[in-house]
């Protein structure tokens, strides 16, 4: 399981040109589920995101998680974050997970998220096509990846 988790100001999900959710200061995770993710998984990467330290302390020092400061999260499902780009040009996805085994993964996933952070996990819409604006805060950016944890 693959995460991109990006500090924001602000942001939002807009699935066919209506505002779906939004959220202020927290964190967007863009989620990757592959064919060989478990619940294991996703309990690892949810913990990991709410204990984050990732937000500055009032010495300016990245030191506190987005629970310490009472954040939001954004959580969208991206199947390209396990995209393959060995042969040519053209990415493959054969690793993503088919919708069957990644809907409940990223439904465990929220679910474990939530018990790890104060605020309701704001959510995209699994399988749509939608537009993410936000405003990146830093920028910080992170890479999370239950196979590699590093």
């Amino acid at each position: 399981m693959r995460a991109l988790v990006q500090r924001v100001t602000e942001a939002g999900v807009v699935i066919s040109g209506s505002l779906h959710g939004q959220i202020g200061q927290g964190l967007v995770v863009l989620l990757g589920i592959e064919e060989a993710d478990l619940e294991a998984d996703a309990t690892w990467l949810a913990q990991k995101i709410s204990q984050l330290r990732i937000f500055a302390d009032e010495d300016d020092k990245m030191n506190l998680s987005v629970q310490d400061v009472d954040g939001q999260v954004l959580v969208v499902s991206q199947f390209t974050l396990h995209a393959s780009t060995q042969r040519g040009n053209r990415p493959s996805f054969i690793r993503a997970a088919k919708p069957e085994i990644a809907i409940p993964l990223y439904q465990f996933f929220v679910q474990q998220l939530g018990q790890g952070v104060a605020q309701p996990i704001v959510t995209g819409v699994f399988g749509a096509d939608m537009k993410i604006p936000l405003v990146n805060d830093g920028p910080v950016t992170i890479w999370l990846d239950s196979k590699n944890r590093e």
